[in-house]
């Protein structure tokens, strides 16, 4: 293909004027989103949560007003009351399947997860373009297998599943391209059990899910020594390496499954095109996390989205891992300190000091702005195209100039090349290049920088970031 002419540079430089209008008018849809999020009703919720006493995986489930079947009944409730409000527009349902006995389980047990999906536009969006955003509403006290004591959990997790709630009934009055799924999943305290669930029946039924996002812990800006930053939340996002531990775990695995085999083969393809192309830090997820990051700090001005290059805190592990693990594009919120007497404690005071998961120790305001970091990001995600595909960086000769080319999608406006330092966490600059399939930068040297390619839309809406593999003479 030629270099971009200058009417092809002229046109691009009208599509790049165009994009800005439309982004700057398409953001009140967003902002209204936004303002519509209540401190108020995400305090009335994670109080009705603890109110239950305690959401043990496996605390009662029939009565009405304790345990994690009374919990759940109640949010399917709230989901269905929402969904009602907009006229039908969440699918809500329950889907369960038995957990057998285990180390942190003493027999074999339901898990129940409450799913609200708010359906795409796009017709492929059911399948193709799902983004999802979870919370888990089961609690634990000091020992993780009391399934009878009090376990209030109210930061871990309703302030997750509180976000998760309102994120949906907010959403639910919009209409989106891509597919939104709101889930409150149970059985995290036990190992992951409902999200693995669903991340299995993603990956077997093909499900193409973009962009997953769990809230864990996400109450408090205040930390056990006195910290208090409430204009920071930390997201964690890493791909490389749930893909390294998966395969170095599946090398003990004397006869895998069809599915496992076929994943452990795609996921090998990945690293190693990856690894040679100096991609470590170009996976989906790392994309995923770029874009919560700016559009967060975007329309929460003063607010920081702490972008950490890890699957998570050092050595632990939430509800993203098993979709991580799968091969999709996953991510945690979660505050930025945590303190240990308010997580995984009995309610007890000692020597003065209180301990225990309460809903006094949980910044409801925070929690709201929590909430509309991630409706930013979800929203302009949900309105964006998907990520180009085949996106190459020509390296066929030696030059110092950088053409990059893609496959043009006959639905997608036009097309965003984004660069930065090889030292940098997130992107620098970018150039509007209109709709073409390839284009010359002749002032920026690939040796220098790393790229990527996004999809915009007629409204200004960007993509995730498509990182180039090279082009290379055969």
């Amino acid at each position: 293909m030629p270099r971009p002419t200058l009417r092809c540079l002229a046109a691009a430089a009208t599509f790049a004027a165009a994009a800005a209008a439309h982004a700057q008018a398409e953001d009140t849809m967003v902002r209204a989103i936004l303002s519509d999020i209540s401190a108020q009703r995400i305090e009335q919720r994670i109080r009705t949560l603890v109110a239950f006493e305690t959401r043990h995986t496996q605390s009662e489930t029939v009565s009405d007003t304790r345990g994690i079947g009374a919990a759940r009944r109640w949010i399917e409730r709230e989901l269905r009351e929402c969904s009602r409000a907009t006229g039908g527009a969440l699918q809500v349902q329950m889907r369960s399947h038995v957990e057998p006995a285990g180390r942190r389980l003493s027999q074999p047990t339901e898990i129940v997860n409450v799913v609200a999906t708010l359906p795409g536009a796009s017709a492929a969006a059911g399948r193709e373009r799902v983004l999802v955003v979870s919370g888990h509403y089961d609690s634990r006290n000091t020992d993780v297998n009391d399934a009878a004591g009090i376990a209030p959990g109210a930061n871990d997790d309703a302030s997750g599943t509180a976000v998760v709630m309102e994120l949906a009934c907010a959403m639910a009055k919009h209409r989106f391209d891509a597919t939104l799924v709101f889930m409150a999943v149970a059985g995290e305290e036990q190992g992951l059990l409902g999200a693995a669930q669903m991340a299995r029946d993603a990956r077997r039924d093909g499900v193409g899910i973009e962009a997953m996002i769990t809230n864990d812990i996400v109450g408090s800006p205040r930390g056990d020594f006195g910290q208090h930053d409430p204009k920071r939340l930390r997201l964690f996002a890493d791909g490389f390496d749930p893909l390294l531990r998966m395969l170095v775990a599946s090398q003990g695995n004397a006869a895998p499954s069809e599915e496992e085999a076929r994943r452990m083969a795609s996921a090998r393809e990945t690293l190693q095109a990856l690894a040679l192309a100096g991609g470590g830090e170009d996976l989906p997820t790392h994309q995923l996390g770029r874009h919560l990051k700016a559009a967060g700090e975007r329309y929460l001005p003063g607010f920081q989205v702490q972008l950490i290059q890890r699957r998570d805190r050092y050595l632990r592990g939430g509800d993203h891992l098993p979709f991580l693990e799968r091969g999709y594009a996953a991510v945690r919120f979660t505050e930025p300190f945590e303190n240990f007497r308010h997580q995984h404690q009995n309610v007890r005071v000692e020597n003065g000091v209180a301990y225990g998961d309460l809903p006094e120790h949980v910044d409801m305001a925070y929690v709201a702005d929590v909430t509309r970091v991630n409706a930013a990001g979800l929203a302009t995600l949900a309105l964006a195209p998907p990520p180009p595909r085949n996106v190459k960086l020509d390296a066929t000769e030696l030059t110092n100039s950088s053409t990059l080319q893609w496959d043009v999608d006959p639905a997608v406006a036009g097309y965003r090349i984004v660069w930065r330092a090889t030292d940098s966490a997130t992107w620098q600059q970018s150039r509007e290049v209109g709709r073409v399939g390839r284009a010359t930068l002749d002032d920026i040297s690939k040796d220098n920088v790393i790229f990527g390619v996004m999809a915009v839309s007629a409204r200004g809406h960007a993509s995730l970031a498509a990182y180039p593999l090279p082009l290379v003479r055969r």
